[in-house]
């Protein structure tokens, strides 16, 4: 089975120089053969491949040496991981690919020749980087890719194979259902309750001053990108918050059952009110469901989607009584079939069987 294993690593300045030279070298190999590909579909109508443009490798190592100072297999992946956008594009999976920037993330990957030592991970033309290891990898290495977020932070993403077949999957256990909401974050068919924490409000004084200060700053000088690397802390303090909340009540939702059932939320047509946007923007449905679907096919559990379109809303929990209209500001309603009260309009229906 293939795990994923995120390490921080701490290079040195000599090696920070070189990974920021390896990233340059594959941003520039990315635009310039993303624009190849661009122009050629506009002069003949057809497209090129991943394959197909890492053969211009060598010429282009002819006529730019300083892309010699980077790992050989690194600028192959830059083609192949152009290739496979464009296939999540015509499959629709993924939008059109962009041109990268070098104030964003930036990264890089190894297909292979990577080794871990004690306390370091041996990178090819960078040599051994600090690493702090959380977790044990045992296995194959199949990938690993060096990251640098927007705050100068260095990571490293170890795909591996631990040789583990994938559970097998059985329905005997507790089921339960999750609606993601704004007021409670989620509330689950049993009853439990769980508060949105809203992290950008509790930040929001200190993003604006921050932004005040990045805005008032030269383009293009070094007080600007300065001023850029203090306001992308913040906001990876954001981030590590909400990540931390999502992986420990994912964790915790995945061990206490056996079925889980989320609602199917068309997310990118509901920020577009522009009302809700950026409260919707801040929880992170589709991270936290994207945690509870891994989560439980490592342990053999079973995860599903409930369509957007079922009315779990207007469906009695009980009887399973059905009401034809229900307006958004009732949140509790009598069930006219069995008498039930109280029924919470957030509450997703139990699957019954499962």
């Amino acid at each position: 089975m293939l795990k994923v294993v995120k390490v921080r690593l701490y290079p040195n300045k000599q090696q920070q120089q070189a990974c920021h030279q390896a990233f340059g070298n594959c941003r520039w190999l990315w635009n310039t053969f993303l624009n190849l590909m661009n122009q050629t579909y506009i002069d003949t109508g057809k497209g090129l491949s991943g394959y197909e443009v890492k053969k211009q490798i060598p010429q282009l190592k002819k006529e730019h040496e300083w892309l010699k100072l980077t790992y050989s297999q690194c600028l192959q992946q830059v083609c192949l991981n152009l290739g496979v956008a464009f296939n999540n594009f015509f499959e629709r999976r993924a939008k059109y690919p962009r041109f990268k920037s070098k104030h964003g993330k930036q990264s890089i990957q190894y297909p292979q020749n990577v080794k871990l030592l004690d306390n370091c991970l041996r990178l090819p033309m960078i040599g051994d980087v600090k690493a702090v290891f959380h977790r044990e990898i045992e296995g194959k290495i199949k990938t690993v890719t060096i990251s640098k977020n927007r705050s100068g932070q260095y990571f490293a993403s170890i795909l591996f194979d631990d040789d583990k077949d994938k559970p097998e999957v059985n329905t005997e256990g507790k089921a339960i259902g999750i609606d993601l909401g704004l007021s409670h974050f989620a509330i689950t068919s049993d009853g439990s309750k769980f508060d949105n924490p809203r992290w950008i409000d509790k930040h929001e004084r200190n993003l604006k001053i921050k932004q005040q200060k990045l805005s008032r700053k030269q383009k293009g000088s070094n007080n600007k990108n300065k001023s850029r690397r203090v306001l992308a802390k913040v906001h990876n303090k954001i981030a590590n918050c909400r990540a931390d909340f999502h992986h420990k009540l994912s964790r915790r939702i995945v061990n206490e059952n056996q079925v889980i059932v989320v609602e199917n939320l068309a997310v990118a047509n509901m920020v577009k009110n522009h009302k809700l946007a950026k409260a919707i923007s801040q929880v992170g449905w589709g991270q936290f469901c994207t945690m509870l679907k891994y989560k439980a096919e490592q342990e053999g559990k079973i995860y599903q989607e409930v369509d957007r379109f079922f009315p779990s809303s207007k469906t009695c929990n009980i009887c399973l009584n059905q009401v034809d209209s229900l307006p958004l500001e009732i949140r509790k309603w009598n069930c006219d079939n069995c008498g039930t009260k109280n029924i919470e309009v957030a509450a997703l229906v139990p699957l019954r069987g499962a």
